[in-house]
C-alpha cells in the first residue's frame, strides 16, 4: 500500500467533513420543518442535505484525480523501462 501525501490525508478528513454536514443539514431542516408535516419535513432534509453533497462531489473528484495521477506515474515508470531494455537489446 502507498503512502498518502498530506494533502490526501487533509482531503480524506475534508471528505468526512462533507459526509457529516449531509447529515447534520439533512437533520436540521428535517427537525425545523416537522410541525409543519411529514412531507415537507422530508423535503427540507433533502433540500438541507445539498450543499454537504455539492462537496462529497467535489472531494470526490479531486481523489479521483488524484489516484488517475498516481496510476499514470507508474505506467510512465513501466514504459520508460521496456523503452530502456529494447533500446539496450537493439544496439548491436
Amino acid at each position: 500500500m502507498e503512502r498518502q501525501s498530506l494533502f490526501e490525508k487533509i482531503l480524506s478528513l475534508l471528505q468526512g467533513a462533507a459526509w457529516a454536514l449531509v447529515v447534520v443539514g439533512a437533520f436540521a431542516f428535517f427537525i425545523s420543518l416537522y410541525h409543519l408535516g411529514l412531507l415537507i419535513a422530508t423535503f427540507g432534509g433533502f433540500i438541507g442535505s445539498l450543499a454537504g453533497f455539492f462537496f462529497v462531489i467535489i472531494f470526490e473528484i479531486v481523489q479521483i484525480q488524484f489516484e488517475k495521477l498516481r496510476e499514470i506515474k507508474k505506467q510512465t515508470k513501466l514504459l520508460e523501462k521496456l523503452v530502456e531494455q529494447n533500446n539496450s537489446n537493439t544496439i548491436v
